[in-house]
């Protein structure tokens, strides 16, 4: 086996952020190298199987480029660069999001799959968002709805979700609505506060510029010039389905999320998101985009994790069928 040595210069690079706190991004680059990778002074040295150094090289000179142009690094992003999953520049340019405020101006996707969620939501009315945890599938979601409305494109956000812990009974629970559904909701809260900053975020709120329902309150209703997010949606039957997807009035677009591997439902198979992929293939105007463990852009960790569920999941069915 041919052996290699190359030296990458690290020089006007802060190796501080280069090689992350206590090295953790020189450990995930040594986690994914089959050879010896050192850092001498301002230089990195690999050495190893020809074609493992030719390939973790080339890892490393975009590494120090992205380095240089100020972005950040961290173990998710040496991981998506090593592995091939990431995408280009030109991509990541194409499908950017503008977002009003808040830490984040400009929202990137970061994989194939998050690239063809936000390039459906740009280019459809309903778009249903199909995938495991930790896929940015929400998060994308209440971006495009942030950016819509910042852009005079809707009028308000309604954000929709299935109480199915509480049987969607919540006279029970102390406060108002809102207060009652706030727990479920948490995740967008959280991606909202991302895209528009804490203090728009409860203007809006305050003024009902965005709205929180849980779903069996939006029965009767009609919204108009509204981006309206059905989170959860695979514990929504196909009857509750089919009475959200038939709320929208005029200059409205909806994105449903959800995980069919995660229905609370009693009976799994009733889940709405799962029967109306088949209900509405081929009509104009949706979008089903399926995101995958490779698009995980959580800790690499959750990426194994789901892989590892899947893979379970598929056994269990080769050994009952």
């Amino acid at each position: 086996m041919t052996q290699k040595r190359t030296t990458i210069s690290l020089d006007g690079v802060d190796l501080l952020e280069f090689l992350g706190s206590q090295d953790d991004n020189l450990r995930c680059l040594e986690d994914h190298f089959p050879g010896t990778l050192v850092v001498r002074g301002d230089s990195l040295i690999l050495q190893g199987d020809d074609r493992a150094v030719r390939h973790m090289s080339g890892v490393v000179e975009e590494l120090v480029r992205w380095a240089q142009e100020g972005r950040t690094l961290d173990r998710l992003a040496i991981d998506r660069l090593v592995t091939g999953r990431g995408l280009g520049d030109d991509e990541r340019s194409r499908a950017a999001i503008e977002v009003p405020s808040g830490r984040k101006v400009r929202i990137h996707p970061k994989t194939h799959g998050q690239l063809e969620l936000v390039e459906a939501m740009k280019a459809h009315d309903v778009v249903f968002a199909v995938g495991p945890a930790g896929t940015g599938k929400t998060f994308l979601a209440v971006a495009m709805a942030a950016r819509g409305l910042h852009a005079g494109e809707v009028d308000r956000i309604v954000l929709v979700r299935p109480v199915v812990e509480a049987g969607e009974q919540l006279g029970f629970l102390p406060g108002d609505v809102q207060e009652k559904v706030d727990p479920y909701l948490r995740p967008l809260y959280d991606a909202l506060t991302e895209c528009l900053g804490g203090t728009k975020l409860n203007r809006y709120l305050a003024n009902g510029t965005i709205e929180v329902a849980p779903l069996a309150y939006m029965r009767g209703r009609t919204l108009n010039r509204a981006f309206v997010i059905l989170d959860e949606g695979q514990n929504t039957t196909l009857t509750q389905m089919k009475m959200f997807l038939t709320r929208f009035g005029p200059g409205t677009r909806a994105v449903v999320t959800g995980d069919v591997t995660q229905i609370d439902l009693e009976d799994s198979t009733a889940s709405g998101l799962v029967q109306v992929q088949r209900v509405l293939q081929g009509v104009e105007g949706v979008a089903f985009v399926h995101l995958h463990d490779t698009d995980v852009v959580r800790h690499p960790l959750v990426r194994r994790i789901v892989a590892a569920f899947d893979g379970s999941n598929r056994r269990s069915m080769r050994e009952q069928s």
